[in-house]
This record gives structure tokens, C-alpha cells and sequence, in this order.
């Protein structure tokens, strides 16, 4: 699906039009005087062990790996090795100790060391390896990354029952059988139809026998420890044949919840966490970037007010505080990314909206995307380019549970097909209750893009992008919770009709910490 696609002047309608003028400004910090750009990307970086005292007795912990900036990594008397001199070996060098000591997290990042490559070949059945045993350690992010090789064939045979059966772990449901589509859409099927008024005479005999199915659920669970216990003990090494979860199936409730209004936000700096049909979704926190006035390469019309608008509306109709930043350089965009480190916390929401010039090339056996900041030159020289595998790297490094990721142009990576789309594919089935409640305890980094190197204009306003247009159009229809799939496909449907060349794309990010979590529109009331 996903090709090659190289700058070319003129490759976009919109790039003879004149962009929303004025210099090039954004309302971040510029970096610190004698700071560098690339103090802000993300490195594989080994922290010095700390000094302990147990009784009388001091000691030396190991040394630590963690992924944060380079300028963190220094100012904690950390090791690493440049963002742009770094390859597997020296990621492995700081990942692979702690990895081979059984930490899970480790053992995950090493496997995706090795699916990524760095510098070199992919090697996906040693990268299945690291993530199997994390996964067996009940990792939910090494879960999931097993999961998309088995859904791919990469390094292990292609089978997406198995594939199921992994993202089924990570959400958190016991695996009583292998579970075919066509079953699963039927299953969701018939738990969204118990909310609506046609079905409440079921009800009764739906949760009777839903509870009956989590007693049952919860026997298989502790069988299913019991043979685990006794293959460690015994030596063992092989996975279980179905996957352990920590709870059952979602049960039925003999009524639909009652609906509770979000609570209003007066004030957007200090945003209230939402909450509706008994949930927090926690706050809310959208980072726009609109990029159009470039000094080298052809501008974009309408990349600032699209940015603009799509601020207007997650401010207004779902009350995110947003943080704006028009025609930034490689700095400010990094920098922004950075200072949203220190303002979520492990329970908030994070868009990242981008407007502007992207680019792709070809690494290997996957492609290398870029977001191209103001003051990028034409190519093949990319000195000012932002790599989105440093976007990404950003995102695991954010606290936020759920992030999401709308950029207007191109986005590439090791990425894969978000398993949403194994168990629903209708906006009503993946907006109904049960889906969000199968979503909802789990960290998510999620894509959508519009699969094009620049915003396309509308061919009604040639400063409003057709993409921008059926965003914000979805969202302001929406009058109660909405998921990113569902609203993918309602901008699928909107977008055949007006740019049947768009090829929009909408996937989990690798390698930045999702756990087949999803992430939540929540619209406030009118």
C-alpha cells in the first residue's frame, strides 16, 4: 500500500497558491542559548547505576536504560551515542543487559530493535523471540507487537487467529477459543444491540448468561495459571496454549448506564478530566501545528488556517487546551514535543494535529518518514528535516495514555494495521459501549494521515484542505463519544466522494508504547 513518495515542485495543488502570510512564528520557547537542535532527539541512553545502603552493607545498582533526550541524558551523566550516529549495536548495547536479566520492558525494546533494524536489516524471528518471552511476562505493549508479526507473517508463520489471540491479552480478555472475524463482528454485533430499546427484553437472559460465562472465564484463568506454574517449575519454556488475561469477557449490565455530561471546563489551562457513562477519560491536550510559510521550498495555502480551524473546534466542541504552533522551524516543533513532557500526566489525552510539507524514503525493507519545518531545504538535503521516528520516539516518552497522531500529510514507519478492525468494521459497532469499554483500560499511539506529501485543497476553497474539511466536519457532528477508527471511517466516506486520489491511512505507531488502547472524542454538551 505504502509507496515511495519524493518532493517535486508542484506535487500539490496547493503549492502555486500564496500561504497565510507573516514570518515564521510559534508560540514556544526557542531552545536555550548554546543548546543544539539535536539536544532535543530522543536517544537510547544508559543511566549511571545509583549508590544504596542496605544496613551496613553500601552497594552499586546496575546501570539503567531509558529513552530521553540527549541534553537529559548528559545533564543525569548518562551514555549514549548521537541520534544520527546510532544503529542496533548501540542500542543493544543499552538495552540488551536488562533484556537478558528478564525485564519485560527491556526484552520489548530490544525486539523492537531488532524488527525496526537501525542501520541494517530487519531480523523479524529473533525480534519475535524478545517478544514472546516479554509477552509471556504479560507485557501488553510486547503483546501487541508479537500480535502484528503473527498478523503479518514476519518472522513467524501468518496467522491472524493467533494474532487475535495476542491483542485479545493486551486488552485484557481471557482466550476461551480461537476467534474467527466474522464470529467477533458478530459478537460486537449483538453486545451493542443490548443498549438500544429493541433489545431490553433480552437483557435478563444476556446477563444471566454472561455471568454465567465469567464464572466460566474465571475458572479457565485459574487453570490456565496452574499449568503455567507448573511449567516454570518444571523448566519449561513454552508458551501457554491460549493467552492468560487478567479478567474475563466485558459483562453485560442489566442496563445501559445512565449518560453523565462531561464536566464543563471554564478554564482551559487547568483542563477538569472528563467523564461520561461512569468513565474518566482524563484531560485533554491537543499540540496544532500549522506549517505553510516556507522559505525554500513552495508554500502551502492552506496548512496555518486549517490548523487554526481544527483548533477552534477541539477547543470548542471538546474543550482540549490547545497549544498552537504556526510556520515553526525543526526547533520549535521539537521543542514542543518536549515541553509536553513535563505537562501530561499518565491519565491525559494528547492530538497532535500536523499541517504542512512531509516526505518518504526508502530504508531498507520500511520507509523513513519526515515532517518538513519551515526551514527545510528542497531534497536531497534534509539537515532541517524532523525524522518522524523521532515523533514517535517522543510519543513513548510522553506519559499520556492515549495519543493520537492527524497529520494532513505523509507519515511513514515500521507501522502496522490497528487490530480495531479484526473485531468491528462499522462506526456503530466501534462507537458502541461494549467496544469502548474493550478499548478503554489501555494505553494507545494511533495514526491517521492523509497518505499525501502536502495538504490538497478543496476544490470549493483553495485555502481550506479537503482533509481538514472532513475532519473537522466528523467531529462536529458528533454529539457524544467518539473513537479514532470510527471517525476514520466516517472521513473515509466523506473523502471518496470529494478526493477519490487520497489515500488516507490509519494505524497503531510501533515502537511508541501502544497497548491496543484507543483513543476517545468526547464531545462536550450543547
Amino acid at each position: 500500500m505504502l509507496k515511495a513518495r519524493v518532493l517535486a515542485p508542484g506535487a500539490c495543488l496547493a503549492v502555486l497558491l500564496s500561504a497565510c502570510g507573516g514570518q515564521p512564528t510559534a508560540d514556544v520557547a526557542a531552545i536555550p542559548e548554546g543548546a543544539e537542535v539535536k539536544d532535543l532527539y530522543i536517544v537510547d541512553c544508559l543511566l549511571p547505576g545509583q549508590v544504596r545502603q542496605l544496613g551496613n552493607t553500601t552497594y552499586m545498582t546496575p546501570r539503567r536504560p531509558v529513552q530521553t533526550t540527549a541534553q537529559d541524558c548528559r545533564i543525569r551523566g548518562g551514555e549514549y551515542v548521537a541520534y544520527d550516529r546510532a544503529n542496533y549495536k548501540t542500542a543493544l548495547k543499552v538495552w540488551l543487559p536488562a533484556a537478558e536479566e528478564g525485564d519485560a520492558e527491556a526484552q520489548n525494546t530490544v525486539g523492537e530493535i531488532f524488527e525496526q533494524g537501525l542501520g541494517t536489516e530487519p531480523n523479524f524471528e529473533v525480534a519475535a523471540l524478545w517478544y514472546q518471552r516479554a509477552a509471556e511476562q504479560g507485557h501488553k505493549g510486547a503483546q501487541f507487537n508479537l500480535g502484528t508479526l503473527y498478523e503479518m507473517g514476519k518472522g513467524v508463520p501468518q496467522d491472524k487467529q493467533t494474532a487475535l489471540n495476542w491483542y485479545r491479552a493486551a486488552w485484557g480478555i481471557t482466550d476461551d477459543s480461537l476467534v474467527y472475524r466474522s464470529d467477533a463482528q458478530k459478537a460486537l454485533i449483538a453486545q451493542a444491540e443490548m443498549y438500544t430499546e429493541r433489545q431490553e427484553q433480552a437483557v435478563a437472559a444476556v446477563t444471566a448468561s454472561a455471568t454465567a460465562a465469567a464464572v466460566q472465564a474465571a475458572e479457565e484463568k485459574a487453570r490456565l495459571e496452574r499449568e503455567l506454574e507448573d511449567a516454570r517449575a518444571s523448566g519449561s519454556r513454552q508458551p501457554l496454549p491460549t493467552a492468560v488475561a487478567a479478567t474475563g469477557a466485558p459483562a453485560a449490565s442489566g442496563a445501559a448506564p445512565a449518560a453523565q455530561a462531561p464536566a464543563l471546563r471554564e478554564d482551559l489551562a487547568t483542563p477538569e478530566p472528563v467523564n461520561l457513562q461512569g468513565k474518566n477519560f482524563g484531560r485533554y491536550y491537543a499540540l496544532v501545528i500549522g506549517n505553510g510559510d516556507y522559505t525554500y521550498l513552495d508554500k502551502l495555502a492552506t496548512s496555518v488556517s486549517d490548523a487554526q480551524r481544527v483548533g477552534e473546534v477541539l477547543r470548542n466542541r471538546y474543550g482540549f487546551q490547545v497549544k498552537m504552533v504556526t510556520n515553526g522551524d525543526d526547533a520549535s516543533l521539537l521543542r514542543a514535543l518536549n515541553q509536553m513532557n513535563s505537562e501530561l500526566t499518565p491519565e491525559d489525552n494528547l492530538l497532535i494535529y500536523y499541517t504542512g510539507w512531509g516526505n518518504r524514503r526508502e530504508s531498507g525493507n520500511y520507509e523513513v518518514g519526515y515532517w518538513l519545518p519551515v526551514n527545510s531545504e528542497p531534497p536531497p538535503d534534509d539537515t532541517y528535516w524532523v525524522p518522524t521516528s523521532q515523533i514517535s520516539s517522543h510519543l513513548a516518552r510522553l506519559p499520556a495514555k492515549r495519543i493520537m497522531v492527524v497529520a494532513d500529510s505523509s507519515f511513514a514507519g515500521l507501522l502496522a494495521d490497528n487490530p480495531a478492525f479484526l473485531l468491528a468494521s462499522s462506526a456503530a459497532q466501534l462507537n458502541s459501549e461494549a467496544y469502548v469499554s474493550l478499548r478503554f483500560p489501555n494505553r494507545a499511539r494511533l495514526l491517521m494521515t492523509s497518505g499525501k506529501d502536502c495538504p490538497l485543497p478543496a476544490t470549493d476553497n483553495a485555502r481550506s484542505s479537503v482533509f481538514a474539511d472532513a475532519f473537522i466536519e466528523v467531529l462536529q457532528s458528533n454529539d457524544a463519544v467518539l473513537t479514532a477508527p470510527a471517525l476514520y471511517l466516517d472521513m473515509i466516506e466523506k473523502l471518496e466522494s470529494r478526493q477519490p486520489e487520497l489515500a488516507p491511512e490509519f494505524k497503531a505507531i510501533k515502537r511508541a508504547g501502544d497497548e491496543v488502547g484507543d483513543f476517545f472524542f468526547v464531545a462536550l454538551p450543547s
